[in-house]
C-alpha cells in the first residue's frame, strides 16, 4: 500500500494573499443557490428512500458474548478488538476543580468511555457546476443511526478503515483528502468528538475542491449549500460528521461588529481554560465505580447517562458486509440549545465555556445547554443546568430553529438530540450573563472553527443550522 504521507512542499518562488476573499463569496453563492444541477431538494428524500432499498440493512442488539473479534480483556475487563486497532472501550477516572487555585467546587467521577487514538478523515468534495459550488454528499450506513442511512461527507472514516485493517474494500475517493492539493483545500482542521463519550479523540474535518470528472456513483449526489441549508431544518437526515464539516467552511462575516471583541473573547476563553483544573486518568473498565456489567449492557447503576451495548450488523454498500461492534447508547433524548439576542443589531449567541473529562485542552465553547433533561430530573431546581427551563418552556414563537439530530452513529446508538436557537428574550441573560457564559456573534465563532479545539460538535452543529436559517420556513438569519 502506497505511504499516506506526500512529499514535502517545494520551496515557495512568490508571495500571495493569506486568505482568499473570493472564496467566500463563492461559499455565499453555494449558500444562496437552492436549485442544484444534478438533484432536486425535494428529491433528496426518494433518493435516500431509494438507497435504503437497494441494499441490505439490518442492526440487531446481541449479547456481549456474540461480539466477534472483540473481547472483555483479562485483568482489566477493557472491551478491545483483537486485532488491537479501531477503537476500545475503558474506563475514565474525572476529578474536575473549578477555581484557579483548585479551590472552587469539586466534582469527581468515573465512568466507561471510548478510547479512539486514530485521527479519522471527515472530507467533503467539491465542485464548480454550471458556475456554483456544489459538494458531493454520501448516503451512508450507520449502524447507531435510528433511520441507518443519512446524508454524510464525500469520505467519513478512521485510519483502520481506510488502510483496511478491516480487509474489506477501499474507501471511494478517499485519496482527495490523504493526499490533498494546497490549492484545492478549502478547509482543513483537526476537531474534537464528544468529550463525554470520547477521551481526547480528534477528526480531520476538510474540504478540498476538485476539477477531475468524478465517475457517477449511486450512493452520492452533488448539492449545493443552499440545498444542504434546506435539509438540515429536517430530522435525522444530514450526520453529524457533515454538519462538523460543513461549520468549518469559510462564510463571510458583514456584521459590523460584536459585544466582545475578537481580543476580548480571546482573553475570555483563555481565563476560562486556565480556571478550570481537570484531571483525567484511565482505569480498568472492570473497576469503574458506579457502573454495573450484565449479559448485554453496562450501565450506570441509577439507570442515567448511558449504556454499553453489543450489535450485529448487515450493510450491502459497506466496505465490509457484516461486523458485530460495540456501540454507547444514551439515555433519553438530548437538548442542545442557543439562546439568541440582538445586541445593538447584531445577532449573537450565548455560549458557555464547559470541561467535559474527554476534552483534549479542558475546555471549549458549547451552547447555551446542551444535556439530556432526564439525568437532572431528581435534582431541584437550583442545581439544575442553568438555562434548561427557559428553553424547555420556551415558547414557539420565541424558537427560531429546531429540528431533531442523530449524534455519530458509528460508534452511537439511537443518540439523538433536539437543535434549538431560542430567543433569549424574558430571560435573566438577556444583558448580564453568568460567570462561564459570553455573548458572541456567529462570526466569530465561523473564525474560531477554522482552528481546532475551540467548538464542541455540539456547538459546531448548531452553527452550520444556524448558517442553514436563512433558507429554512420564514427565513430570518441569526
Amino acid at each position: 500500500m502506497s505511504s499516506c504521507i506526500g512529499p514535502p512542499p517545494a520551496a515557495p518562488t512568490a508571495v500571495r494573499p493569506r486568505e482568499d476573499r473570493e472564496q467566500a463569496e463563492r461559499i455565499a453563492l453555494s449558500a444562496a443557490t437552492r436549485h442544484g444541477a444534478h438533484l432536486r431538494t425535494e428529491d433528496v428524500h426518494a433518493w435516500l428512500a431509494e438507497r435504503r432499498r437497494a441494499h441490505v440493512f439490518q442492526v440487531d442488539r446481541v449479547p456481549f458474548e456474540e461480539l466477534d473479534a472483540w473481547r472483555f480483556e483479562r485483568g482489566t475487563g477493557n472491551l478491545v478488538h483483537r486485532s488491537g486497532r479501531f477503537f476500545a472501550v475503558e474506563g475514565m477516572h474525572v476529578v474536575e476543580h473549578d477555581g484557579p487555585y483548585g479551590d472552587g467546587p469539586r466534582r469527581d467521577w468515573q465512568q466507561p468511555v471510548i478510547i479512539q487514538s486514530e485521527v479519522g478523515i471527515l472530507g467533503i468534495l467539491g465542485k464548480e457546476i454550471d458556475g456554483v459550488l456544489h459538494f458531493l454528499m454520501q448516503a451512508k450506513m450507520e449502524p447507531g443511526n435510528i433511520n441507518l442511512l443519512q446524508l454524510s461527507p464525500t469520505v467519513q472514516a478512521t485510519r483502520s478503515n481506510y488502510t483496511r485493517a478491516h480487509g474489506g474494500t477501499d474507501v471511494k475517493l478517499v485519496d482527495y483528502f490523504v493526499r490533498p492539493d494546497r490549492d484545492r483545500v478549502i478547509a482543513d482542521v483537526l476537531q474534537s468528538e464528544q468529550g463525554a463519550w470520547f477521551l481526547r479523540k480528534s477528526n480531520r474535518n476538510m474540504v478540498v475542491e476538485t476539477a477531475d470528472d468524478i465517475p457517477a456513483l449511486d450512493d452520492f449526489r452533488w448539492l449545493t449549500l443552499g440545498q444542504i441549508a434546506e435539509l438540515l431544518h429536517h430530522d435525522d437526515l444530514v450526520n453529524m460528521n457533515a454538519r462538523t464539516v460543513l461549520s468549518c467552511l469559510p462564510y463571510r462575516d458583514t456584521t459590523p461588529g460584536a459585544a466582545l471583541s475578537d481580543v476580548q473573547l480571546l482573553s475570555w476563553f483563555t481565563g476560562e481554560r486556565s480556571r478550570h483544573d481537570v484531571r483525567v486518568r484511565r482505569v480498568p473498565l472492570a473497576s469503574v465505580r458506579g457502573w454495573k456489567q450484565g449479559a448485554d449492557a453496562i450501565e450506570h447503576e441509577e439507570g442515567r447517562h448511558f449504556r454499553v451495548v453489543a450489535v450485529s450488523v448487515k450493510a450491502g454498500n459497506r466496505e465490509v458486509a457484516g461486523w458485530t461492534q460495540p456501540l454507547i447508547e444514551p439515555v433519553g433524548l438530548g437538548i442542545v440549545a442557543f439562546l439568541v439576542h440582538d445586541i445593538g443589531g447584531v445577532p449573537h449567541v450565548l455560549v458557555h465555556a464547559r470541561a467535559e473529562g474527554g476534552f483534549l485542552d479542558t475546555v471549549e465553547l458549547a451552547p447555551t445547554v446542551q444535556c439530556a433533561p432526564g439525568n437532572h430530573a431528581h435534582l431541584p431546581p437550583a442545581d439544575r443546568p442553568p438555562f434548561l427551563d427557559a428553553v424547555l418552556s420556551a415558547p414557539r414563537s420565541r424558537i427560531r430553529y429546531q429540528a431533531v439530530h442523530s449524534e455519530e452513529g458509528g460508534r452511537f446508538l439511537h443518540a439523538r438530540s433536539r437543535y434549538l436557537a431560542v430567543d433569549a428574550d424574558g430571560t435573566r441573560a438577556a444583558l448580564d450573563p453568568p460567570p462561564g457564559y459570553a455573548w458572541v456573534t456567529p462570526g466569530q465563532l465561523r473564525a474560531l472553527t477554522r482552528h481546532g479545539h475551540y467548538l464542541n460538535v455540539e456547538a459546531r452543529t448548531l452553527l452550520a443550522c444556524i448558517n442553514a436559517m436563512a433558507a429554512g420556513p420564514g427565513g430570518g438569519a441569526a
